[in-house]
């Protein structure tokens, strides 16, 4: 049994009895409630390993406890609910990140609905269908897929790369295939179902990808295409609907995942057109708990289907997984935010090694990791067949402009611009930030203003508004500067308000939409518009923007991170691909490297230019880096149990938030396992100790935290 636990010292199996009475009930897979410790205490598990020792033979059991077992306390529900592909994905995904297998499950099974589940249970009982179910002792089954010889996460070119071996402390978990093939023979639509045309790539070349599971890396074709029933939708959504479909054409399951509900239903809507009647499941977190059962539950069903979410879509069980497609890997929704921490493209990459499987990240710019992959020859690159791309404009501020540019940021190219494309449709601004006036600074010594309750950042709502505090919402009346005494604020950043305000003054009569997170707009007519929109939110218009002004580019690279070169070239492209075929894409104030990239639309040369770099720093994702986060004493016991791992380097430890420390672990990728392995044993060793609380407090002292491959970490 493995416990439903988040603590690490319990991540591992126990081994608990069967009564008699339940004998028939228990599979593996199932939910039960077993005893835990004393006094009566039951807690969640899910059965992981069956076997009858009068019949198993003693070579399989040898680490099984030879007493008398404690037998489990009842049984949840019958439904086989954790298949043992989920199983093994979630794993290995845990020791890969010094995480707990429990925590990765809670993101692949979502929490039981009685009514739904037993709903579907006699639904399925009254169909007479065959029901996965685990191995029984004495029944034998189908080995599982070998190994593919290519690693999950190569190494760089200097390293050798060699693949990844199954975690030592979990070998061969027994998890079975079902008794008779849940593989059905492909129904009568799937049979007659024509594989569709890959439209704008090569002939053949993204049908052999589907036939033979390639791994590639496609650069999407920036532009929008018209459905039948008049929605219009980008063109990275057919290519995504179309390898879905010659997926579920070859009779097996595909699995898509986007960031956002946006992009789903742009996904859903060429599905519907291209194959309207077979089956798809959306496993999306926006929905209500029942719907969101409801969709897993049928992920479940023993036939293949298309499987449609966000970033935990790739843990969904799927019936002969054959396609697992990602859209646009770079973007931050990918990063779990609850531990262990694992990156959507990390889980599609282990799962695809598990299963053989076809893998595409799709993507209108390049992730710095996927290009990694790429160099490696671990991903192969396909381009559409025609060079077709957006006609980019870059711009530098004009040095003298008029006080209305210079009230709205736009040089005088684009102002013109904008101004003819209003005549014949409508024209997107792309700006930073949400809010009116989201920065206030003192009008004197021009420091930025804080609250003086929480040392947060004053913003104003509106032009009328009281200045108030972004963190805490406390009103900033009568507010004086700390450093001058004064008692003047003056606007630092415009937000969406604000630059629609001056738009709407500067283009009289326009009709002025907002798009950012507090007013969603997901589609557009194409009547003449001015759309201020911030990024990610930019609503999808029927044919096309006329124009398209890109602000605010030199504060968007003013963020410190890492990442925020591909970032801001990534939301760029993403913008300049809702053009309409011809209209200027005007590119304010940013020049260099990223401008010629975006001009050229070569997002690869930029990524494989970042990378180089990256290596020479020993920067992610030349290396992989782990965060260590505790006191200064639990830090130094993790850092000392590394001592014996070579390759590796650690800078700091250095002081967060008192009394914490932390430190950051740089090292190859050919060292992971021996990395998570020393840390997850720091982990539990620190969890398991006695901690007394903080004198004062009845808080316990910090446990100490691991997290591995964080992106914003440098």
């Amino acid at each position: 049994m493995l416990i439903d636990s988040p603590l690490p010292q319990l991540d591992h199996l126990f081994d608990y009895g069967v009564p008699a009475e339940l004998v028939g009930q228990v599979a593996v897979g199932v939910r039960v409630k077993v005893p835990f410790r004393s006094g009566g205490r039951v807690v969640d598990a899910y059965v992981i390993e069956l076997f009858d020792p009068c019949v198993e033979s003693a070579s399989t059991t040898d680490a099984a406890y030879r007493g008398a077992l404690s037998p489990l306390d009842s049984v949840v529900s019958t439904a086989v609910v954790l298949t043992p592909a989920v199983w093994k994905l979630a794993r290995r995904l845990a020791d890969r990140a010094a995480g707990n297998a429990s925590d990765i499950i809670r993101l692949a099974v979502p929490p039981r609905q009685v009514r739904v589940e037993k709903a579907w249970l006699a639904a399925r009982a009254a169909a007479a269908v065959v029901l996965p179910v685990a191995r029984q002792p004495g029944f034998s089954a189908a080995p599982e897929p070998a190994v593919p010889d290519a690693p999950v996460m190569p190494a760089a070119p200097s390293e050798t790369a060699v693949p990844i071996p199954p975690p030592a402390s979990a070998p061969n978990h027994p998890l079975v295939e079902p008794v008779e093939t849940a593989i059905p023979t492909p129904s009568p639509v799937s049979i007659a179902l024509a594989t569709p045309a890959f439209v704008g790539y090569p002939t053949g070349r993204l049908d052999s990808v589907i036939m033979e599971h390639h791994r590639v890396a496609v650069s999407a074709i920036p532009e929008l295409t018209q459905l039948d029933d008049g929605t219009t939708i980008g063109r990275w959504a057919q290519t995504l609907a179309e390898l879905a479909v010659a997926t579920l054409g070859a009779g097996q399951s595909a699995i898509l995942c986007v960031p956002d509900f946006r992009d789903q239903d742009q996904v859903q809507a060429a599905v519907a057109q291209l194959a309207p009647t077979l089956p798809l499941s959306r496993v999306d977190a926006r929905q209500p708990n029942p719907d969101r059962y409801r969709a897993f539950l049928a992920c479940l069903q023993p036939e293949p289907r298309i499987i449609l979410g966000n970033r935990s879509a790739v843990y969904a069980p799927a019936q002969d997984l054959g396609l697992i497609a990602v859209w646009d890997d770079g973007d931050p929704l990918y990063t779990e935010p609850l531990s262990p921490y694992v990156n959507t493209r990390d889980a599609a990459l282990v799962r695809q090694q598990n299963t053989e499987c076809a893998l595409v990240f799709l993507g209108h710019s390049r992730s710095v990791e996927t290009q990694r992959l790429v160099e490696l020859g671990y991903l192969a690159d396909v381009n559409p067949a025609a060079g077709r791309h957006p006609r980019i404009i870059p711009t530098d501020f004009q040095s003298e402009p008029d006080q209305q540019t210079r009230a709205a940021r736009i040089p005088s190219a684009a102002w013109q611009a904008a101004r003819e494309a209003l005549d014949h449709g409508p024209v997107l601004v792309q700006v930073a930030s949400p809010g009116y006036a989201p920065m206030l600074a003192c009008q004197s010594c021009k420091k930025a203003s804080r609250c003086t309750h929480c040392q947060g950042p004053l913003g104003l709502k509106s032009a009328s508004a009281v200045p108030s505090c972004r963190w805490c919402g406390a009103l900033a009346a009568g507010w004086t500067c700390a450093h001058c005494e004064g008692t003047k604020l003056r606007v630092v950043t415009l937000g969406t308000g604000r630059t629609a305000e001056e738009l709407g003054r500067a283009f009289p009569g326009a009709r002025v939409i907002v798009a950012d997170g507090d007013h969603t707009i997901q589609t557009l007519g194409a009547e003449p518009a001015l759309v201020i929109a911030t990024r990610g939110a930019e609503p999808v218009p029927t044919g096309g923007y006329r124009a398209i002004l890109i602000l605010d580019g030199e504060r968007m690279l003013a963020r410190e991170s890492l990442r925020v070169g591909e970032d801001c070239l990534r939301w760029w492209a993403n913008a300049a691909a809702l053009a309409a075929p011809g209209a200027p894409v005007i590119l304010a104030g940013v020049g260099g490297a990223l401008a010629r990239a975006l001009n050229a639309w070569h997002p690869d040369i930029f990524a494989a230019s970042e990378l180089a770099d990256r290596r020479q720093l020993r920067f992610p994702p030349a290396v992989r880096v782990a965060s260590v986060t505790g006191t200064a004493a639990d830090v130094d016991a993790a850092l000392a149990d590394l001592g014996a791992v070579a390759g590796l380097d650690v800078l700091g430890p250095v002081d967060t938030a008192a009394p914490l420390v932390r430190a950051v672990v740089r090292f190859g990728y050919a060292r992971g396992d021996e990395v998570a392995h020393a840390l997850k044993a720091a982990v539990v060793r620190n969890a398991a100790k006695r901690r007394k609380p903080k004198s004062g407090s009845f808080q316990p002292a910090p446990t100490l935290k691991v997290r591995f491959d964080d992106p914003e970490l440098l």
